[in-house]
C-alpha cells in the first residue's frame, strides 16, 4: 500500500530552485526583481473533466498542460506549481503503478518547461486533481482579457475542434476511423500549451485568452471584459482534415466553435501588426490564423461562407454538466 509520504516523494524534484520546497508547512520562493507573479488554478474531476479509465500518464500531462496554457495566455513564464490530489482507495491500496505513471506524465512536462513542484496535499476521495501554477511576467506587461480595441484583428493559434471530436466518438455520437481517433485523442489528452507563443505576443497583442471552454465562450470573455463586439468568419477558422471530413454530421461544426479542450490561444492585434504575427508564425512553425475583427457594440456574430449569421445551440463547455 502506497503512503502519503511515498506519493509526495514521487513528485519531489531534486534540483530545487526555491528557498524551501515540499516537506514544510509552506514553500518559500522569491520572484525575480521587476517581475509580477501570475497565479492560476485548475481542477480536474473524474467523469466531469476526464473518463475514469484515462491513461494516467496522459492525465498527468494534461493536468499540468491546462495550467501551463493559462500562463501562456498571460505571456508569463511558468516557474512553480502545487498539486492537491484526491485518490480513491483502489489506487492507494491496489494500483500503485497508476500513481507512478501519473507522476511521470506530470513531471516530464514540468521538466520540459522548467517548472518545479513545490508542495501540495494528498488525501483519499473521488479522483480529483487540482494544480496551482505560479509564474512570472515583466511588471505591467502581462497579456489580459480587457485590452481588445475596435479595429483589432482576431487570431487563433493551431487548429480547433479535434479534442471535442474525440469526445463525440467516446459518447457514441460519431464514429471515427482508428487512425483518426488516435490523432483526436492525442489532441484531447496531450494538449500543447503555447507558452513560448504567449511570451512572443507580449507587446504585440492587445488581449489574449486560452481556448479551454470553446472559441465562442472564451472570445466572449475578451469581448465582455473589453466592452467591445466582434465578427468572425467560419470559413477562416483553422481545423484539421479529419474535422472537415465530418462537417456534414450533427454537432461537428460545434466542436470547432464551442467544443473546448483545445488549449490554443485566441488573441487580438492591431491590424498594422499583421506582419509581426506572420513572422512569429514562420519562426515558431505554429499556424496563426486571422479569423475576424473587433467592432463596436455588444456580442459576437459568426458568419458563414455567404456572410450570413449562424445560429448556434451552444457557445461553450459547461463545467456543471458531466463529460
Amino acid at each position: 500500500m502506497v503512503s502519503e509520504a511515498d506519493i509526495i516523494r514521487l513528485f519531489t524534484c531534486s534540483d530545487s530552485t526555491v528557498a524551501l520546497g515540499p516537506g514544510d508547512d509552506s514553500a518559500l520562493f522569491r520572484p525575480e526583481a521587476g517581475m509580477e507573479v501570475a497565479v492560476s488554478t485548475d481542477m480536474l474531476v473524474s467523469e466531469q473533466h476526464f473518463f475514469a479509465d484515462t491513461d494516467p500518464y496522459k492525465l498527468g500531462h494534461k493536468a499540468l498542460a491546462v495550467n501551463l496554457s493559462d500562463m501562456a495566455a498571460m505571456g508569463a513564464s511558468p516557474r512553480w506549481a502545487t498539486l492537491a490530489l484526491a485518490l480513491p482507495e483502489s489506487l492507494i491500496k491496489i494500483d500503485t503503478k497508476w500513481v507512478e505513471s501519473f507522476a511521470k506524465g506530470l513531471l516530464e512536462l514540468a521538466c520540459s518547461h522548467r517548472v518545479e513542484l513545490i508542495g501540495g496535499d494528498v488525501t483519499r476521495g473521488p479522483l480529483t486533481i487540482c494544480i496551482q501554477i505560479i509564474g512570472e511576467v515583466e511588471k505591467g506587461k502581462a497579456l489580459r482579457r480587457n485590452g481588445a480595441r475596435v479595429g483589432d484583428d482576431i487570431w487563433i493559434s493551431g487548429k480547433l475542434g479535434d479534442a471535442a471530436l474525440a469526445l463525440l466518438h467516446e459518447r457514441h455520437q460519431i464514429k471515427l476511423e482508428p487512425d483518426e481517433l488516435t490523432e483526436c485523442r492525442n489532441s484531447l489528452l496531450l494538449p500543447v500549451a503555447r507558452v513560448g507563443l504567449g511570451q512572443r505576443l507580449v507587446g504585440i497583442a492587445n488581449s489574449a485568452i486560452d481556448i479551454s471552454d470553446g472559441l465562442l465562450a472564451d472570445l466572449g470573455h475578451i469581448l465582455e471584459h473589453s466592452n467591445v463586439a466582434a465578427t468572425i468568419n467560419l470559413k477562416e477558422i483553422n481545423c484539421s482534415v479529419i474535422l472537415k471530413k465530418y462537417f456534414s454530421q450533427p454537432r461537428v461544426i460545434n466542436c470547432m466553435l464551442a467544443g473546448g479542450d483545445d488549449y490554443e490561444l485566441c488573441f487580438t492585434v492591431p491590424k498594422e501588426r499583421r506582419s509581426k504575427i506572420d513572422k512569429i508564425s514562420q519562426e515558431t512553425g505554429i499556424p496563426l490564423t486571422r479569423i475576424g475583427k473587433i467592432i463596436t457594440g455588444e456580442g459576437l456574430v459568426v458568419l458563414d461562407s455567404t456572410e450570413e449569421p449562424i445560429i448556434l445551440e451552444t457557445t461553450g463547455h459547461d463545467h456543471f454538466h458531466a463529460t
